[in-house]
């Protein structure tokens, strides 16, 4: 594994999935169970894909913002301020991250 990203652990755990970027509830059908959401910033219309999450990284964000809290409450890792995770990271990649140290490992690319 390679450390490709490092933001602020919001929500301990750890998590692998799939990389599914994602800009608003316009993406919701596409996501699928087990994905890792990547994107700016989460809003309450992500409410159904990030219940489905693996895992949950945004590119802006702290321990009180929206992901933090949200991910806090169904129990899924998540890592806020990963700056330019949308531009790093690609769909489909397998990553881990570490909602405790905020680390984000590609596993494997696409």
């Amino acid at each position: 594994m390679k450390l490709i990203l490092q933001g602020v652990g919001a929500s301990s755990g750890v998590a692998r999935g799939r990389v599914k970027k994602v800009a608003g509830i316009v993406d919701t059908p596409s996501f699928k169970p087990g994905e890792v959401l990547v994107t700016r910033l989460t809003d309450p219309t992500m409410i159904v894909m990030m219940s489905r999450a693996a895992g949950i990284i945004t590119e802006i964000g702290g321990v009180t913002s929206h992901p933090a809290i949200v991910s806090r409450e169904f129990g899924i890792p998540c890592v806020v301020a990963a700056r330019n995770a949308r531009s790093v990271l690609e769909d489909g990649a397998l990553v881990e991250l570490n909602g405790d140290t905020g680390a984000v490992f590609l596993v494997e690319g696409v």
